[in-house]
């Protein structure tokens, strides 16, 4: 795995762990979203993530399930998605 990791986690509202994928700490976070939004809990609704989750693949994978990406654009980006701030 190298000298770290990250642990990449989808919660539930209730704040239960319904998904963990660890992966090496070089890797990108928009990589460890692919394994974890296959397939996630009937009636999600939004999913909020970091910085770090922000590109097209991800935001397109969530709409094509109906779920709202509640996640800040980067700094650098060019178009900014709606983000809601207080979510």
């Amino acid at each position: 795995m190298g000298l770290n990791s990250k642990l990449h986690a989808v919660w539930v509202s209730q704040g239960h762990p319904v998904r963990l994928h660890l992966t090496a700490g070089q890797v990108s976070d928009s990589k460890g979203a692919d394994t974890l939004l296959r397939d996630l809990p009937d009636g999600t609704e939004d999913v909020t993530g970091d910085r770090g989750y922000d590109n097209n693949k991800i935001r397109l994978s969530l709409a094509v399930q109906n779920i709202t990406a509640c996640i800040p654009p980067k700094k650098n980006r060019k178009s900014r998605p709606p983000y809601d701030w207080h979510l």
